[in-house]
């Protein structure tokens, strides 16, 4: 008989029938109740096997973590917290799992510290299979509003020979033997020797491409692997992490701002609806979590209310001069509890700002726009009849309570005359990025952008702590395990 899924028969108002299901074992009681998850559900479905006619042997073997399967005919449950119960008349042992070696032990309530080193289990806890199906629910939301607003797919090279963000904290992508790497006539490296002729990475955005491609099919986005190179042991940051980067011809920053904007309250109103059943789980795992913390640590909102708020509330959008007005002017900064003191324009804003505007002084979604050009990336356009010295650029930063900034914009330069200049300017080489300029020489229009780390978006929506906890297998600094 087909076996039939957790959350199907959870779901399912016809009794009396008979029924297959496979899974693991969360429980095992009194010798009669086993809990039974497949993975579909937050929800087990408890078995009731007679114990008095199932072998000693068979009964031993039912142990946490053993994968079973049960055939039996499905009834309304007698005990509390389901509906249906299957009373069980075949059993079979799929896969033996030895309780006493098994690493991840429930019933001691392991830290999540702890389960970041059983990353290959951890996903049979309550926990993270809870997270893991609002990845993908929050993942498939993405490419739905991208393809219903008529937006193409483009994936955009994982080893680049360019520096989309100008950071330089990337990693090297290279064949050359490490003991006798070739060098050329300067001692350097030579990387003409190397497989792709020249110095290679893995890149860090595909916004550059992305905006190629939108310069052709009018609407683009990317949605894939990005990896930074930087020595950062926080828990919002992450050596390989995905991106959701669209890019669009004819949009300002305005319509931009427009577009973030919607398609956020688009991807978490669509997970609210299908995720209900591990929302609620991860709402109350938070507010137990936070029962040992300080009331002034403690969040203001539960984890729906704060996906709600998203929802119900209109993005504020506030310039960045505005911004730093009210960061000067604030308590905090006044009375020095700003671990980063806010003293003159031009700051580059902190995390710890970023949540005082949305969480304490404008109690919603913020949007910041109009930064100084000197702490953004060169491809941003330019403002016009700017200040000598506090030069801005059309850029935009959108801010959540809890966690600071989600997404990063800007419209794009597309001047060739201005953006040749900002690139002399940095020092990158016209060459390096022939192909990029070639969209200004050619066609050139108004032109806008976002990236969104998928992971912070997770992080927002599951109530998470650590972005370590919201990946599959999470890179880190000395960390590339499993």
């Amino acid at each position: 008989m087909k076996h039939i899924k957790v959350n199907d028969l959870l779901n399912n108002t016809k009794t009396l029938q008979e029924v297959t299901a496979k899974g693991w074992v969360r429980s095992f009681r009194n010798n009669q109740f086993i809990a039974l998850n497949d993975g579909s559900t937050i929800n087990n479905i408890q078995c009731v096997i007679d114990f008095e006619n199932t072998p000693e042997e068979t009964l031993k073997r039912i142990t946490t973590s053993a994968a079973i399967s049960v055939t039996g005919t499905l009834n309304e449950s007698q005990g509390k917290g389901q509906s249906v119960e299957i009373q069980v008349t075949k059993i079979e042992i799929l896969g033996d799992s030895d309780a006493e070696k098994y690493p991840i032990q429930l019933r001691n309530k392991p830290s999540l510290e702890f389960l970041r080193e059983q990353a290959h289990l951890r996903v049979r806890t309550n926990t993270f299979s809870a997270v893991m199906r609002v990845r993908s629910t929050l993942s498939f939301a993405v490419h739905q509003y991208f393809q219903e607003n008529g937006f193409f797919y483009v994936n955009t090279p994982i080893v680049t020979g360019s520096d989309a963000e100008g950071a330089g904290e990337m990693f090297k992508v290279t064949s050359l033997p490490f003991d006798e790497t070739p060098r050329n006539a300067e001692g350097k490296v030579d990387y003409k020797e190397d497989f792709f002729g020249k110095e290679t990475n893995l890149t860090v955005s595909g916004q550059l491409e992305a905006e190629t491609y939108a310069m052709a099919l009018g609407q683009v986005y990317t949605f894939g692997p990005t990896f930074r190179a930087e020595n950062s042991n926080t828990s919002r940051h992450l050596a390989e992490f995905w991106m959701i980067e669209p890019e669009v011809a004819f949009n300002d920053l305005d319509a931009n701002m427009d577009l973030a904007e919607d398609f956020i309250k688009h991807v978490i109103k669509y997970t609210l609806e299908k995720c209900e059943d591990d929302l609620k789980f991860l709402e109350d795992r938070l507010l137990d979590e936070e029962k040992s913390k300080p009331q002034a640590e403690r969040s203001e909102m539960s984890l729906l209310e704060k996906l709600n708020f998203i929802l119900d509330n209109n993005f504020k959008r506030v310039s960045y001069t505005e911004a730093i007005d009210i960061l000067k002017n604030s308590t905090p900064n006044k009375k020095k509890k700003f671990n980063y003191i806010i003293n003159e324009w031009g700051a580059d804003l902190q995390s710890e700002h970023e949540r005082f505007l949305v969480e304490k002084h404008f109690k919603c979604p913020v949007i910041l726009f109009d930064y100084p050009a000197n702490i953004k990336a060169f491809y941003m356009r330019l403002n016009e009849n700017t200040e000598p010295g506090k030069e801005t650029v059309r850029a935009m930063d959108i801010l959540f309570p809890g966690i600071g900034e989600i997404v990063g914009g800007s419209q794009r330069e597309e001047r060739l005359d201005v953006l040749l200049e900002k690139m002399k300017n940095l020092g990158i080489e016209e060459e390096e990025l022939w192909w990029y300029l070639d969209t200004r020489r050619f066609g050139t229009a108004v032109h806008s952008g976002f990236g969104l780390g998928f992971e912070r978006l997770v992080l927002f929506v599951t109530g998470m702590t650590n972005i370590r906890d919201v990946i599959p297998f999470p890179r880190t600094p000395q960390n590339a395990e499993f």
